[in-house]
């Protein structure tokens, strides 16, 4: 801000009110060319004070008050030094920060018929009040809260311009992150697919032609065989929405499965776990069926990655325990283990993008999460908020503070997932 705008802030209106008043005192002790001020004179000074600091806020009011005080001063006192100041200070405040410019013209017209009173039954002395009195008392503060008010108003849409243009680079750059991290989405799914569709295949056919298998062999090709199906699924419909996020209906654009199934899904996801080795006890409240789409699939794909984190990094000796509740509308989720006789360090941040992945899932919602280690084990747990009308957006704080992605840099045992 520029020292004028500091100088003629709005909100130090009423300090400059009281710097007038004093600065009338000073005039009035020291400088007034005639002696002593007549108690008449102190008078309608006193009086200019209290209106000027009573109506500070409503200068209109003020302007008619000051304007009064000067027409009685013309005609009863020699020395209306004071009240001239104190009117003309008022009309520039005016001119200055009201909102409608007819008031401006309004307010200035009814200052220059007052101070045009001096004048009456006088030709020389009205011609000089035109020229020298009007230019002083109605002219300079008008002219001056004019170029204050234009002064103001071009700074204000300068800085309109400036933000306007700052939104515009950030969208812009948001625009140009998303639609690269579009193409290297498509470029990973193209990569992924192929691979996965390969292994799926080559189980498919290693399934058909070993049909001799002892039967927990023929399970676990099962488990892959549909485990890389259900994969690729994924894929197809994370790729389509963003091939075309607009031919996408509703929730799908971000939901790859219904609400009522994520009871199913959870107890899959902690079943497939089992099969790995790792004890789970899982606390699924049945009203998570009734979530909707999004939050419902970013349950699931953290549950899902943190039961994955607990085989890699605990062991299929650990015992996890899974918590999903609804209180409030809100999701309270937790994942923790006890460490499968492994103990926990902590390190710096970094190592696998697991739980940074989550991280970044939780916080679209307006969450956070924690992760850290708990007695000898690991704990991930967060509070996903209820949401508004759309999904996504969050309406209250999350009540969760996140902790370093220590787990995932771990040295020792728990050997950090790879990128």
């Amino acid at each position: 801000m520029s020292w004028v705008g500091r100088l003629f802030d709005e909100r130090y209106t009423l300090v400059r009110m009281i710097l007038l008043d004093l600065s009338g005192v000073g005039y009035l002790v020291f400088g007034a060319p005639a002696g002593s001020p007549t108690a008449t004179q102190w008078i309608l000074a006193v009086a200019a004070f209290i209106v000027a600091l009573a109506l500070h806020r409503r200068l209109l009011l003020n302007l008619v008050g000051q304007a009064a005080l000067l027409a009685i001063a013309i005609g009863v006192i020699d020395d209306g030094m004071i009240n001239q100041v104190g009117a003309s200070w008022v009309l520039l405040e005016l001119t200055m920060w009201t909102r409608r410019p007819r008031t401006i013209w309004l307010a200035a017209g009814l200052l220059a018929a007052v101070d045009l009173t001096d004048s009456i039954g006088d030709p020389f002395r009205r011609f000089v009040s035109g020229v020298f009195g009007l230019w002083a008392v109605v002219g300079v503060p008008l002219l001056l809260g004019l170029v204050i008010r234009t002064t103001r108003q071009l700074s204000t849409q300068a800085e309109e311009r400036a933000a306007e243009q700052q939104r515009r680079r950030e969208s812009d750059n948001r625009a140009a992150r998303a639609d690269e991290r579009s193409a290297i989405a498509r470029e990973l799914h193209d990569v992924l697919a192929h691979h996965v569709a390969s292994m799926v295949l080559r189980v498919g056919v290693a399934r058909h032609v070993l049909p001799d298998l002892d039967p927990r062999v023929g399970e676990v090709f099962d488990d892959v065989h549909g485990t890389g199906t259900a994969a690729l699924a994924d894929l197809r419909r994370l790729v389509a929405v963003l091939r075309d996020p607009d031919g996408v209906r509703g929730d799908a654009a971000l939901a790859a499965i219904e609400p009522s199934a994520l009871p199913a899904a959870l107890r899959a996801a902690v079943d497939r776990a089992r099969q790995a080795g790792v004890t789970v006890e899982a606390d699924i409240d049945p009203v998570v069926g009734s979530l909707d789409a999004v939050r419902g699939l970013a349950v699931l794909r953290l549950t899902q990655e943190a039961l994955t984190n607990v085989a890699k990094h605990a062991g299929t000796s650990a015992l996890a325990h899974l918590s999903v509740s609804v209180v409030d509308e809100a999701v309270h989720w937790e994942v923790s283990d006890n460490g499968g006789g492994w103990v926990p360090a902590t390190a710096p941040s970094g190592g696998g993008h697991g739980i940074t992945g989550m991280r970044e899932r939780v916080e679209v919602l307006g969450g956070q999460l924690e992760a850290g280690p708990t007695g000898s084990g690991w704990r991930v747990r967060t509070i996903l908020p209820a949401t508004l009308t759309a999904p996504g957006v969050p309406t209250a704080s999350p009540a969760v503070m996140p902790a370093p992605d220590a787990r995932e840099a771990s040295p020792g045992p728990r050997t950090p997932e790879p990128a």
